[in-house]
């Protein structure tokens, strides 16, 4: 049966549907030696190449793994692959997976830190990605400046930035003392640096940023700094279930097992990583936000 080069792709878990059209757009996918097309449907007998590179058949065509796991990133960690500058990337403090690679399900900048979703199914990490679904994605933001209660109506309102129009979908006060007040606001989509330009608009400065919650997925309590957990079992059914796919348990006929917590695998950086928690530590040592689990959705 003939897919989309996108869809087999984004399946494989080479990264998200979005991430493949645009490697097809800039000309590096071919297909049985010519350069691919958005829309192009491909068999198993087609031979693939991305960046020149041989794309394994057996990879393409067989049932992936549903490999989900959370991640708590640090600030100044990016979530790029490789970074021009060295500085570490989120992907050195994961583990390998069973197979294919880890998508992430959208990005964090530098200085934000918090949940990051990763997956190696490429077809569930664009269901969430994608603006159609309206996945939330919560923020816990303090701010440095007086807030008021008409500035904080614009928020939800709508505001105009250099990109667009942009909101809340929420905003809700969550404690703090003096300059800085705490507050949990939901976004729906994933433009660069949407959270911090919309409190700026207002005059206001973000000190602190962290994502809490993305689509149904709250970050565990006990998910320290720089580590990660699996999804598995009806958490993992759940979030499939919100995406609109099939739960993992019904497409492998059988239960998945609790989740599980563990450390990240050991890296040459690991010296570097050290200094970077010392960092955070002290950054733990302020005064958190009172967590709200949910603002909107369930």
């Amino acid at each position: 049966m003939a897919e989309r080069i996108q869809k087999v792709l984004a399946r494989a878990g080479y990264g998200s549907r979005r991430q493949v059209e645009t490697w097809i757009k800039e000309g590096r996918v071919t297909r049985n030696g010519e350069l691919a097309s958005l829309g192009d449907q491909i068999s198993e007998g087609d031979r693939l190449k991305l960046d020149n590179k041989p794309l394994s058949p057996k990879r393409l065509w067989q049932e992936p793994a549903k490999q989900v796991i959370l991640y708590n990133k640090p600030v100044g960690e990016v979530c790029t692959r490789k970074d021009p500058e060295g500085r570490r990337t989120i992907f050195q403090s994961l583990p390998i997976p069973e197979q294919g690679r880890w998508v992430s399900v959208g990005r964090l900048d530098l200085n934000t830190s918090g949940l990051i979703i990763l997956t190696t199914d490429g077809e569930l990490a664009n269901r969430l990605m994608h603006p159609s679904h309206e996945m939330d994605r919560e923020y816990a933001v303090r701010v440095l400046g007086e807030v008021t209660s008409e500035m904080m109506q614009a928020l939800r309102d709508g505001v105009m930035l250099e990109d667009g129009e942009a909101k809340f979908a929420d905003i809700q006060e969550s404690g703090g003392e003096g300059a800085n007040k705490w507050f949990h606001v939901v976004i729906q989509e994933g433009r660069n640096r949407e959270v911090r330009r919309l409190w700026e608009s207002q005059g206001v400065q973000v000190s602190r940023l962290m994502r809490v919650r993305y689509g149904p997925i709250i970050i565990p309590n006990n998910l320290r700094m720089g580590h990660w957990t699996k999804l598995e079992g009806s958490d993992l059914d759940y979030l499939y279930e919100q995406a609109g796919m099939k739960p993992v348990s019904a497409a492998t006929g059988g239960r998945n097992k609790p989740a599980k917590q563990e450390r990240p695998k050991k890296t040459r950086a690991r010296k570097e990583y050290s200094t970077n928690k010392k960092e955070q530590s002290r950054e733990q040592d302020e005064p958190t936000p009172k967590r709200r689990p949910r603002i909107r959705g369930h």
